[in-house]
């Protein structure tokens, strides 16, 4: 269950909340995990009171209910309200009700994906009950799989929806993912899609495309279908630049006259481009390759940042902002730190921008919250970004390589989380079956 254990005269962490003075009782929250995973398992929040005073709380998955405690003013209000950009949270588990205190800090949505969702179902006992109906009614375990998993989604929509319809669908969205088996399937990830987007059936809802080359058309597609995307998986500036091009051909070929209920957001993932740019720069040794290492992966999102610009002005654009249509809006994913040498918040403080989505899982929210800078920072220095960039090329970098390598992880990796899940399924369905006889 989450609960807030509230004390008096707390004072703000002026590291990353700036000096206010109030006799009115004022929290942040700070998420503490002494370990970082995918799940909400072991983590605590923390009023910050001063050095040596805690009060505590924990939001855990379980099976218990969150009771909706409220936790005000913290580093994310902060962020949207000044800067823009919208803090979501990159996790899911039952219950979802876990989530409310999440909400009352500042989270405006959530993100999923197939190892998130592989990590939440096998290692909670809180699917049990709905996972024994589903199997003593016959289901096979693809349907079971996805029953389980709609069912979340459903609820974290909920949940969401007063800040969706209070920010005219701007805001408060939670995203579910296609198979991931389905990355080289054009057809066959449109009717996922499809079918998906009618299951969940929520207006809140963003469908989760994998931007694979052979998705791109799906990407297309489905917008025009008027169905909300999260086009996912994006390592390169040439694909996302793409991705955008099928957002605005799906929005072009809708017929819809009212394209504002058809959004997007498009997730360029950062973290995993340093960790392989750092290990070809090791390779190369020199000092100047050295003095390179943890400096791509921001470089290549402020570049992203600057082409996003672009791509939403002009005379294309202003055609369909007159049918009401809405930005795809740049979201960063991958935040977290891999290299513990970083600093914590390296993937969030230096990607703050208007109109951008930061989804953030624990160690990185956790460490934005406690000490996190809000500025404007993802075009404060363009010119350096592009300097990185070329001189990344010029020591041989290949960012082509880059990004085909990272999506072939990527999807490789989702895979296998998917069917690890599928096959730890059926053999719990088979123990139930046994059980049963």
């Amino acid at each position: 269950m989450a609960s807030i254990c509230k004390v008096s005269n707390p004072c703000f962490n002026s590291t990353s909340y700036g000096s206010r003075s109030s006799s009115t009782p004022k929290f942040v929250v700070n998420l503490r995990s002494s370990t970082f995973n995918h799940s909400l398992s072991g983590s605590k929040l923390s009023l910050v009171i001063n050095p040596t005073i805690r009060a505590s709380l924990c939001v855990k998955c379980s099976q218990a209910d969150g009771n909706g405690s409220s936790v005000k003013r913290t580093t994310l209000h902060h962020l949207y309200e000044t800067q823009g950009q919208s803090p979501w949270y990159d996790n899911l588990c039952r219950p979802v009700t876990d989530l409310i205190p999440l909400i009352d800090s500042g989270v405006r949505g959530v993100t999923s994906n197939p190892a998130i969702f592989q990590k939440a179902i096998s290692t909670s006992n809180a699917y049990n009950d709905q996972f024994r109906e589903l199997v003593q009614a016959g289901k096979d375990i693809d349907s079971v799989y996805w029953e389980l998993v709609v069912k979340d989604i459903q609820d974290a929509c909920k949940l969401f929806e007063t800040i969706y319809d209070k920010t005219d669908g701007g805001d408060g969205y939670v995203s579910v993912e296609v198979s991931p088996r389905l990355a080289d399937d054009t057809e066959g990830t449109v009717e996922a899609a499809k079918w998906l987007h009618k299951k969940v059936e929520r207006s809140n809802v963003y469908i989760k495309i994998p931007a694979t080359a052979p998705c791109i058309p799906s990407i297309k597609e489905v917008i025009s279908l008027g169905i909300s995307v999260n086009v996912t998986l994006i390592f390169s500036l040439s694909r996302y630049e793409a991705v955008i091009d099928a957002y605005l051909d799906g929005l072009e070929a809708s017929g819809l006259s009212d394209l504002s209920r058809v959004t997007s957001v498009a997730s360029f993932f950062v973290s995993r481009v340093d960790t392989l740019v750092d290990k070809l720069l090791e390779k190369i040794g020199t000092p100047e390759a050295l003095d390179l290492r943890g400096k791509a992966a921001n470089a290549q999102a402020a570049l992203a940042y600057d082409l996003y610009q672009q791509k939403f002005s002009g005379p294309r654009w202003e055609a369909l902002v007159k049918k009401g249509a809405k930005k795809q809006r740049l979201l960063w994913a991958s935040t977290s730190v891999k290299n513990p040498a970083y600093p914590d918040t390296l993937y969030v403080d230096p990607l703050i921008g208007p109109d951008t989505v930061s989804t953030m899982p624990d160690q990185a929210l956790q460490a934005f919250i406690d000490h996190g800078s809000v500025a404007r920072t993802i075009d404060a220095n363009l010119s350096e970004a592009e300097g990185i960039y070329s001189a990344l090329e010029k020591l041989g970098i290949d960012w082509g390589f880059v990004g085909s390598q990272l999506e072939l992880e990527g999807v490789d990796s989702f895979k296998k989380s998917f069917d690890s899940l599928l096959d730890s399924l059926q053999e719990k369905a088979n123990t139930l079956k046994l059980v049963s006889l």
